[in-house]
């Protein structure tokens, strides 16, 4: 457990971070901080089991994507495994009006907010570009540029403050993801500048799960990453990310406050990614066998579940039931997957303006037209 700080310029002990939640499943009641903030959940027994719910569907869904790209049916994927904690707490710590900003990986947070998680696999598999609507789930499209979605996310943010969206506590919120090799990237640090000197309703959520991509975290900074913060004049925090109750509560805090006019917060989520970066990665070839192993030991569904057979919240049947339904909806989502059609060629040319243009017109003319010189000539 952490015994730290969630202001700028002030130390968290190496390695530590806000605890509820103990790899063993020791259930801790409340951390406060050295300024007086207290980090605490008061959830009933059915809201922990739908947690765990949570937990073991975005996982069986994600290993289900891995399997698929494995026997060519997606082009790439980036799995979630291990994180499964970071994006479940944080993702149900987002209230009805605020707005996240996801990189390619945020499979759970998706889940969270009520999309078909079949949506993504149309990127993914080359069929369409995602597809959901961002306004309606307030969940933006994945991004594939490391770090962009930052600066799209700060700008939202202050348009929410010109709105006047912020100050009372049903006020909006925004919500950018990123990961740790991200925070060596321009556009993150624009964003810090900017949401930092206008003072915007964003909270930072950086999941660092140790490597960006082979680049471990000794490569990306010499100091703990929440303590960036204090540089651009606001609040910073590190979570233990594999515990998804402390990760629901400071991310809950942290968007209360930039609802309330704040301003921004930095979480980093101390966590680690047990697969590779993507599945065209192989992290064997730069990380050891014996460091996985020893994060298989703080693994967020295990401690989960430990706590909840101890304090005999869940039995069994639970346990078995939550399985089974996983496995459903894996199953029911690779079936849908394979029925998802190619697309025509021409497709490519649809929804680039919303109101149609002369120029994409043309193209698709000319498009079709040369497609149709190849009908009938063996080619």
């Amino acid at each position: 457990m952490a015994k730290g700080e969630s202001v700028a310029g002030t130390d968290i002990p190496p390695g530590g971070f806000v605890q509820l939640l103990t790899p063993d499943g020791e259930r801790v009641d409340s951390v406060t901080t050295a300024d007086g903030t207290t980090y605490s959940v008061d959830f009933t027994d059915e809201e922990y089991r739908e947690l765990y719910r949570d937990l073991v569907t975005v996982r069986r869904l994600d290993t289900e994507a891995v399997a698929l790209q494995r026997q060519g049916e997606l082009g790439i994927w980036a799995s979630l495994l291990g994180q499964e904690a970071a994006q479940v707490g944080s993702g149900r710590a987002l209230r009805p009006q605020d707005m996240a900003f996801p990189t390619y990986r945020e499979h759970g947070v998706l889940y969270c907010r009520g999309i078909d998680p079949i949506m993504p696999f149309g990127l993914f598999r080359g069929v369409d570009q995602g597809g959901w609507d961002a306004n309606e789930f307030k969940f933006n499209q994945y991004t594939i540029v490391i770090g962009s979605q930052t600066l799209h996310a700060t700008g939202y943010a202050m348009g929410v403050t010109m709105d006047g969206k912020t100050g009372s506590s049903d006020g909006e919120a925004v919500i950018a993801y990123f990961g740790d090799g991200a925070t060596s990237q321009g556009e993150v640090n624009e964003a810090f500048v900017w949401s930092g000197v206008f003072n915007s309703p964003i909270v930072f959520f950086c999941q660092n799960n140790q490597y960006a991509i082979s680049e471990p975290l000794e490569r990306q900074t010499r100091v703990p990453l929440y303590q960036r913060a204090g540089g651009y004049g606001f609040p910073g925090i590190r979570v233990d990310g594999n515990d998804v109750l402390a990760t629901y509560a400071v991310t809950r805090a942290a968007l209360d406050n930039a609802r309330n006019g704040q301003g921004p917060t930095l979480v980093e989520a101390y966590t680690y990614r047990m697969g590779a970066h993507t599945s065209s990665d192989d992290p064997t070839r730069y990380r050891i066998a014996s460091e996985v192993e020893s994060w298989k030991a703080k693994d967020p569904i295990s401690r989960l579940r430990a706590f909840l057979t101890k304090q005999k919240v869940a039995k069994k049947d639970f346990f078995l039931e939550v399985d089974e339904e996983a496995n459903k909806k894996a199953l029911d989502l690779r079936k849908r997957v394979l029925a998802m059609p190619d697309p025509e060629p021409v497709a490519l040319f649809d929804h680039v303006y919303p109101n149609g243009s002369p120029e994409i017109d043309a193209q698709r003319d000319a498009f079709t037209r040369y497609q149709a010189s190849f009908e009938g000539s063996g080619h």
